[in-house]
């Protein structure tokens, strides 16, 4: 079995291009309205390498309030490469997301996505029917699971994001570093 260690930030571009592979319209999406801008959460972005030691699957997790008040996170995207899929590698990765999620201290997770896979990691919609995302979306794909009990209780209203953001340079630094 592929190994699922921490993504290293100098796989961006290995990632990048392995979401392309897998979802070339990822950027449509709503759920990429709450990650755009935005860091992962702290030791929530998973990886796992081929024999050859190439990207083969990612997942990230991102902080989203599930309504005011209500901090969660955010799952995805779950990738696989095509070739390396049908082996058990996106359960392991999903089975790991949620358990570094848990020993964070973390008390939900959302995601979008097909109910009948994310069923057997516990998601459900039963938790989601007074949320709703950014843009458009498929209600039925809106799935939840609590980390901590009630968590997810009383949930509603707009899922926002709530992660730091990606530090962007101004102009005057970018024409300073260029100077330099």
């Amino acid at each position: 079995m592929t190994e699922i260690v921490a993504e290293k930030v100098e796989e961006a571009a290995a990632r990048e291009a392995l979401l392309d592979l897998c979802m070339p319209a990822r950027f449509e999406k709503s759920s990429e309205r709450l990650r755009e801008g935005r860091l992962p959460a702290e030791g929530l972005s998973l990886a796992a390498h081929g024999p050859d030691g190439r990207l083969v699957a990612t997942v990230r997790l991102w902080h989203v309030a599930a309504g005011p008040g209500r901090p969660a996170l955010l799952l995805g995207p779950l990738v696989v490469h095509p070739w390396f899929r049908a082996r058990g590698l996106g359960g392991a990765i999903m089975r790991a997301a949620v358990s570094q999620a848990e020993a964070r201290g973390h008390g939900a997770i959302l995601l979008m996505g097909d109910a009948p896979y994310y069923s057997r990691f516990g998601f459900s919609s039963a938790y989601t029917g007074a949320l709703w995302m950014p843009g458009a979306y498929d209600r039925h794909r809106l799935l939840g699971l609590e980390l901590k009990d009630g968590a997810l209780s009383g949930a509603r209203g707009l899922i926002s994001p709530t992660g730091a953001q990606v530090a962007v340079p101004s102009l005057a630094e970018l024409i300073a570093a260029s100077a330099a």
